[in-house]
């Protein structure tokens, strides 16, 4: 299936397709009278219970068939909730029909194909636009062709000809972040096609634009199906006249049953069979759009039997086999290994950092001149004044794990890439979080110097080599792990403020439960378990014992007599034997 499937084009068909949904249904409980008078004190307590529920079975596919041929535009239209997005979900391999195993309902040139299939020789564009904003045109899908086809030589010459093909030249060299909206989506749609797919199925691509951009990205697809022989499918919403010129066959749904397949003539004359005359200066498309309720109703007792008399079943889960024939796709088609996936992604990390300068520029000024501040603030503590040091270590923690919040709306954004990048099976997890370690640890180190080496000489500590050198690597480490927490959030939390204010409650349990404000041993029990956990117990001794810790050397002496060692002082501060 496959050189020959490239060359000759692939025709889609899908055969009596149902989907399916589980939705569950709270079920009232009937109250009894004198619950009604609210004098028992238990009612409360049964209004915060979980009420019980029950499912019931949504249709949201009932026995639809249709085909795609090579060279051919299909659109599928209809009304909301009418299926649409399932069914090209469906026919792009993202989605299981809920049908016995034992039938053929997909099938690519007229064979038997798998979900698996399906994804190898299909591109699909979602309704949004997920891209890096700081990347060029050009750069986007040079990145995007690199993941997907590995070291070829031909990734250039693809990428110009797929400029070309989505009349991009004009911007090819414009961020991502400075184009319009019809730029933009076309921009998706190079993304996903720059493997050069057999089929090209795409959920609303003129979703919100305007009829000009519109009518730009329905041209662009269409010559991609003449000049490159694609089987186009896509989705759309209430098509202009000339969009539906370029249309093959349509499909037209409604509650889930297909109503019409076929050429725009045959639904016009399916329109004035059923009686319903064309408006002047009204499309066919839009007019069959409003006029399904009467198509249905002409249809009802066709539509009846062919919707409920068709068996359904359940949704079922994949198995071993199924999820073994995902992986051997997912390798077959993007031919990266582990290492090019992370160099790759490194350089547009880079890319991204080279052009956020002045955020950088902005991060290092801020971190000198912090370290200056609380150097003059804490300057030449010298050796009588321990409180002060132990204060300045609690306040650097402090200032630090709580420095990086400002970087979460960036993670947000890039949690929505990186869904999307993924889940396409573009690259792994694991080679996006090695790449941005790789990157942004050495700005992360300088930051780290930037900060540490004023703050330390001016204010008087330990004056060693090896002491500043554990003092900067403990800074370094201490931005990393703030930065890695903001990530965790922002990968777990919603929106920007549930993760702003998760992030400040968990830092400031953390800080509570340091040892710094109580000491361990005066801990309730039950709250032992946070002070292990707490981000700020470990870096907070580590900085104790680099500046205390020395076999009895005195760290603390008033009128030139020495009035505590260094390890007095670190018992003092509840450390005792550990730092032997």
């Amino acid at each position: 299936m496959g050189m020959g499937m490239e060359k000759d084009g692939c025709e889609v068909e899908a055969r009596g397709i149902n989907h399916h949904i589980r939705i569950p249904i709270p079920i009232p409980k009937r109250a009894h009278p004198l619950m009604m008078m609210k004098i028992w004190s238990r009612e409360e307590d049964e209004d915060e219970q979980q009420p019980p529920t029950t499912t019931t079975t949504r249709h949201v596919l009932r026995n639809v068939s249709c085909r795609a041929r090579p060279g051919e535009l299909l659109a599928i239209v209809g009304p909301s909730g009418a299926g649409k997005s399932t069914l090209l979900e469906i026919l792009a391999g993202r989605l299981h029909p809920s049908t016995p195993p034992d039938q053929d309902q997909l099938l690519l040139n007229g064979a038997p194909a798998t979900t698996a299939d399906l994804r190898r020789v299909s591109a699909y564009v979602t309704q949004r636009d997920v891209l890096f904003p700081l990347l060029t045109v050009r750069e986007t899908l040079r990145f995007s062709a690199r993941l997907r086809l590995g070291a070829r030589n031909d990734i250039d010459a693809r990428v110009d000809a797929l400029i070309h093909d989505l009349t991009l030249a004009r911007v090819a060299d414009t961020r991502v972040k400075d184009l319009s909206g019809g730029e933009r989506r076309r921009v998706s749609i190079g993304v996903e096609a720059v493997h050069d797919p057999a089929v090209l199925i795409l959920d609303e691509p003129t979703s919100g634009l305007d009829s000009a951009s519109a009518l730009h990205i329905v041209g662009a697809l269409r010559a991609m199906a003449d000049t490159r022989r694609r089987t186009v499918l896509l989705s759309i919403h209430q098509p202009g006249a000339r969009i539906v010129k370029m249309f093959d066959s349509v499909l037209l749904l409604a509650g889930g049953c297909a109503l019409h397949h076929g050429t725009v003539d045959a639904l016009r004359s399916l329109l004035a069979s059923a009686g319903l005359a064309l408006p002047p200066h009204v499309d066919t498309v839009e007019f069959s759009i409003d006029s399904v309720d009467a198509l249905r109703r002409r249809s009802a007792a066709e539509a009846r039997d062919r919707c409920t008399l068709q068996q359904l079943f359940q949704l079922h889960k994949e198995d071993v086999e199924m999820e073994m024939e995902m992986e051997i796709e997912k390798k077959s088609r993007y031919a990266n290994s582990w290492a090019r996936e992370v160099g790759v992604l490194a350089q547009r990390f880079f890319k991204n950092v080279a052009r956020t300068r002045q955020l950088f520029a902005c991060r290092t000024v801020c971190m000198l001149v912090a370290g200056l501040a609380l150097g003059s603030i804490f300057y030449d503590l010298g050796e009588e004044k321990v409180a002060e040091r132990v204060g300045l270590f609690a306040f650097l923690l402090t200032f630090l794990l709580s420095s990086t919040t400002e970087a979460l709306p960036i993670f947000l954004q890039e949690r929505e890439i990186l869904a999307k990048e993924t889940s396409s099976g573009a690259y792994r997890v694991s080679s996006y979080a090695v790449a941005n370690a790789v990157v942004f640890l050495p700005f992360q180190l300088a930051l780290a110097v930037v900060f540490a080496a004023p703050v330390y000489w001016m204010a008087g500590l330990r004056r060693t080599a090896a002491a500043f050198g554990y003092f900067v690597v403990l800074v370094w480490l201490i931005l990393y792990t703030a930065n890695s927490v903001v990530v965790c959030f922002a990968a777990a939390a919603p929106d920007f403020v549930v993760g702003n204010a998760a992030i400040q409650g968990v830092m400031g349990s953390f800080f509570l439960f340091s040892g710094y404000f109580i000491a361990r041993s005066a801990m309730p029990s039950c709250w032992v378990f946070m002070h292990y956990l707490s981000l700020f117990k470990w870096p907070f001794e580590a900085l104790l014992v680099n500046e205390f810790a020395g076999g009895g050397r005195c760290v603390a002496r008033v009128m030139g007599a020495c009035e505590a060692t260094g390890d007095e002082v670190l018992r003092r501060e509840g450390l005792g034997d550990e730092t032997r």
